[in-house]
């Protein structure tokens, strides 16, 4: 599995430039709000996706006053080798390397750095629209495959361009039927892949929220899409009416959504905020393991701040679960040095303490 040695970050976020050099097990960042703790993790996410974990252009990711930022990374690779990655990003553009040389398509980096974020900005996947819940599915399913990613690239180009012949005075609805065709064509995989993620979510789910929360409730996870009642090219047609009244697709991928259950109802009005956060970490869990066995090895794992609203022995639970054999390279961050070492180091003596103060970090 890549396991991270090495970072060296320039000018992302509040993090002007740091060298640092990390544990193959556990690594612990801590120190107050608003010192760069969860930047440095999106740092990293950085260079495994290709993007932040939160959804903003990449010009809210330079620090102030700098027209750009780089991060380098030398991974330990499963061959045993190391290799280097290095990431440039400018209102030009990104730029991505790996020894050396340049990755000319950026989407087929996306994978060979396996990353899982948890953070308090999950909440949005129970809180906010469907479109928070495809851009997770989008997420776990682009890194294991990469039919999947060249589906739905294809299918949003192509809604994009039939979107901007519906608000023509008078579409041309034999131009738009080809369109259709080839969205159905990319479709098909993208709804295979979500229906098969949530039959395989499901399971992982409850049992990881059995372990964290203790908890007897049943939680679900439900699919629903358009294409599971007709295929597209029907659907599509239905609607041109309603399309070109309104200037925009109202039927399709974008449309799908998935449904977080406790004991049959919306865990968003059903479950208290410990539960919430408990389902949220199962699920990130869930992602974590479905990606080992697609990869065969363990992805990196980010928890941010993930003791937010758990009691202590929902985080006992949490860290004894993360710190066992089970997990690979882990980064977890928290307000306070004392609360995480008193848990990490009952359970594991392999593990790295930062402080983060200012955009700065220094081994401890």
């Amino acid at each position: 599995m890549p396991i991270l040695k090495k970072t060296v970050v320039q000018d992302f976020r509040n993090i002007a430039l740091q060298e640092l050099e990390f544990s193959p097990n556990l690594n612990c960042i801590s120190g107050n709000n608003g010192e760069g703790k969860t930047n440095l993790l999106d740092a990293i996410h950085y260079m495994s996706m290709t993007k932040s974990a939160f959804p903003a252009p990449d010009r809210f990711n330079f620090r102030y006053g700098s027209s750009g930022f780089s991060i380098g990374s030398t991974y330990r690779m499963e061959s045993g080798l190391d290799s280097h990655f290095s990431i440039k990003v400018s209102e030009g553009g990104k730029r991505l390397v790996r020894d050396d040389k340049p990755v000319q398509r950026i989407s087929s980096h996306i994978g060979t750095l396996p990353v899982v974020m948890v953070s308090p900005a999950d909440i949005s996947l129970v809180s906010e629209s469907g479109e928070e819940r495809r851009r997770f599915a989008n997420a776990v399913l682009s890194q294991m495959d990469r039919e999947y990613l060249a589906a739905i690239q294809g299918y949003n180009r192509l809604l994009a361009q039939r979107n901007k012949m519906l608000k023509e005075p008078s579409p041309d609805w034999d131009l738009i039927q080809v369109f259709d065709e080839r969205m159905a064509a990319s479709a098909d995989p993208v709804f295979l892949g979500r229906r098969r993620l949530a039959e395989d979510l499901l399971p992982v789910i409850r049992k990881y929220y059995g372990i964290i929360s203790g908890g007897t409730e049943d939680v679900s996870v439900e699919y629903s899409s358009d294409l599971s009642r007709d295929a597209l090219v029907s659907i599509l047609r239905r609607h041109r009416e309603r399309d070109a009244a309104l200037g925009f697709t109202t039927a399709g991928l974008q449309r799908d959504d998935f449904h977080f259950l406790m004991d049959g109802h919306p865990i968003r009005r059903a479950g208290s905020q410990g539960q919430q956060k408990s389902f949220l970490v199962a699920l990130k869990f869930a992602q974590y393991e479905i990606m080992r066995q697609s990869y065969g090895f363990f992805p990196t794992l980010l928890l941010d701040d993930v003791f937010d609203k758990l009691d202590y022995k929902r985080i006992s639970n949490l860290i004894s679960m993360v710190a066992g054999s089970s997990f690979g390279q882990i980064f977890i961050t928290d307000t306070s040095r004392e609360r995480l070492s008193g848990i990490v180091d009952a359970v594991t003596d392999d593990r790295a303490y930062f402080n983060a103060s200012g955009g700065e970090f220094q081994r401890i």
